[in-house]
């Protein structure tokens, strides 16, 4: 190498060397601006709870409540109908006011944010009326009034997690897993598609192999989970195929971006993994995030993913077809992406690596078809 060429080679590296650092930093700068923005002061809004209180302290209680913005407060007659709410996750919780002795009705399995929330609030509501009846009873009253008064709020765990995720955090490692499984998989498979002949079967070939990958990335998830003791209750038949579900959406989908505009599609997996996990209201929930975060997270597949699965564990009497809906269609548009562009010419409509490797195996096997070559043969296929 020449002295000349050498001093090249070193402006060309120290360029891309600059280059990789300042996309780094770049890329670090934004991500580190989304989570926390997206995290470090999380706070609910409209958060849906429930009230059951006389027409007298109904208001009040209300305005309190709504003061800030925090708690969107929906009135229920009777307690069956707040808990039945509850277990539909209309409301995260709610309080009931009408008895002698208040009760909170909490759902630790919807988040446990929203339920440390709720008790934190509901005990504050208790505060600020026990000293208004302390101050109207005057300085004596009886002992069991007292005591009934000083006595700590009573709250009850509508659906409250399980012993084996204390947490709730189970459901973002699973999201997080199916997405980044699903990234590398589909990556491999998309980068084939533009180099392949067009073909109906192809593209049969290439919907089969993503299908089976879903249904195989959702069992191993569903093995994983019974280590652990996380959904032991649970239909394993509806999780099957819930999970199945959306490993197709993050495949399919990306498997389509990257058909569609080359390896650069893959970043459509990488967004799901960096920043659709955070969203998606598995660690985070929905209420607490910002508006822009809230209405993309549960757009993504791993929003809809998350709250299906919750759901289906927990809340079996809430209904998510609108998740299902979400998932369904990205699995579709993808795989519908993945079967047209197998279909349709592509680059050329040469044949793929594969085919290649096996025409000439073939062409090798038999040397003199119609007096031509091997190469011939060869060479004809490529065209």
């Amino acid at each position: 190498m020449t002295e000349e060429n050498q001093i090249s080679s070193v402006r060309q590296f120290r360029r891309f060397a600059l280059a990789v650092c300042v996309v780094g930093v770049l890329v670090q700068l934004l991500l580190t601006a989304y989570y926390l923005g997206m995290g470090h002061r999380a706070a609910p809004h409209d958060l849906p709870v429930g009230l059951i209180a006389a027409e007298a302290d109904r208001a009040h209680v209300t305005g309190m409540l709504e003061e800030d913005g925090a708690f969107a407060v929906t009135d229920y007659t009777s307690a069956d109908r707040l808990l039945t709410a509850i277990r539909e996750r209309d409301v995260y919780g709610g309080v009931d006011l009408t008895g002698d002795r208040p009760m909170l009705y909490v759902a630790g399995a919807a988040g446990a944010s929203a339920a440390s929330l709720l008790r934190t609030t509901y005990a504050g509501i208790m505060q600020q009326q026990k000293a208004q009846q302390l101050a109207a009873l005057g300085e004596q009253i009886p002992a069991a009034r007292a005591q009934a008064l000083i006595a700590a709020p009573a709250v009850t765990d509508v659906v409250p997690l399980p012993a084996d995720d204390v947490n709730g955090v189970s459901l973002g490692f699973l999201t997080q897993a199916l997405s980044l499984g699903g990234t590398i998989a589909s990556m491999g498979l998309g980068r084939l598609i533009p180099r392949t002949r067009r073909s109906w079967k192809r593209g049969a070939g290439h919907l089969a192999t993503l299908v089976v990958y879903a249904v195989g990335s959702a069992a191993a998830v569903l093995w994983s989970m019974s280590w652990f003791g996380v959904g032991a209750g649970a239909d394993r038949t509806e999780m099957l195929l819930i999970f199945s579900l959306i490993s197709l959406a993050v495949t399919g989908s990306t498997a389509g971006a990257v058909a569609l505009v080359g390896p650069a599609g893959a970043l459509v997996g990488a967004f799901y993994f960096t920043v659709g996990t955070v969203i998606s209201g598995a660690s985070i929930l929905p209420e607490f995030l910002p508006a822009f975060g809230r209405h993309l997270g549960e757009n993504l597949p791993t929003g809809a993913g998350v709250q299906a699965v919750r759901d289906n564990l927990y809340f079996p009497d809430a209904p998510i077809g609108r998740h299902l809906l979400v998932l369904g269609l990205y699995a579709a548009i993808g795989c519908l992406i993945v079967l047209i562009t197998n279909i349709l010419p592509n680059r050329g409509d040469r044949t793929s690596e594969v085919d290649l490797a096996a025409t000439v195996r073939f062409s090798a096997a038999e040397p003199q078809i119609s007096g031509r070559t091997p190469n011939e043969q060869s060479w004809e296929s490529r065209e």
